[in-house]
């Protein structure tokens, strides 16, 4: 489902952090990312860099910045702002996994210092999060503010790669049942992130796309017309819609 997001349903945005070029080594050069594989509880998993995942023999929507396997059964919506995609959610029943994907500093990773910053925010918007060991290793367990003064649970995880950081945010049943976790849960280690080479300060979102596939099958389908419907993609199952 391609959905408009409003402002105020982002509680991730972070603050911005000092300009920063990552492309380049010391002497200047350019230099490309390391053969990488997250490495969690001494075994290598998941998510990947692009260039470790292309013969894996997964089949992955290429969203440009993320490539996202589409389980049957389990829907792929791409969240637009301002006309640009910004985040891909999976949803599985009751369960989603809304991810999103940033340009990181060779020299170290961002997840402790967002998860820390997401814990402060929630706690000054009526909210609250504790660190917890997770799949993924330290995430956050999340009560999410809600209207009338009620909250939700919810997790957040991430995971640092190359010059990349990718979080995922499960709400409804997998946010406390692990059986329903599941499957959300090995979807996100099959992500692969194409961070690019090109120069960005970190924290930057690592751009998207809209599925290629979907204006292909139906070419009818262009930005400019109305935009209220749906689209199944073949072979992989998804409804794909864009809602105003």
């Amino acid at each position: 489902m391609f959905r408009r997001r409003r402002e105020a349903d982002d509680l991730d945005e972070s603050p911005d952090l000092e300009e920063y070029d990552d492309t380049t080594d010391d002497g200047g050069g350019a230099t490309e990312a390391e053969p990488y594989a997250v490495v969690v509880r001494g075994r290598p998993t998941g998510p990947w860099d692009l260039e470790d995942a292309k013969d894996d023999g997964i089949d992955r929507l290429d969203l440009g910045g993320l490539h996202v396997p589409v389980p049957d059964g389990i829907e792929l919506r791409v969240e637009v702002q301002d006309d640009i995609p910004v985040a891909v959610s999976l949803v599985d029943g009751s369960s989603l996994l809304q991810i999103h994907a940033f340009a990181a500093p060779k020299s170290s990773g961002l997840w402790d210092d967002v998860r820390t910053e997401i814990a402060q925010s929630l706690k000054g918007s009526g909210g609250s999060g504790e660190d917890t060991d997770g799949p993924f290793g330290t995430e956050l367990r999340a009560r999410l503010p809600v209207e009338g003064g009620q909250s939700q649970p919810a997790r957040f995880i991430g995971v640092d790669g190359p010059r990349w950081f990718l979080r995922g945010l499960l709400t409804g049943a997998a946010s406390t049942d692990p059986v329903q976790a599941r499957r959300l849960e090995d979807a996100f280690r099959q992500v692969a992130v194409n961070r690019g080479g090109e120069a960005m300060a970190p924290r930057d979102m690592i751009p998207l796309h809209l599925p290629r596939e979907a204006f292909e099958a139906h070419p009818e389908l262009e930005p400019e017309e109305e935009p209220d419907r749906t689209l199944r993609l073949p072979e992989r199952g998804p409804e794909i819609t864009e809602i105003q």
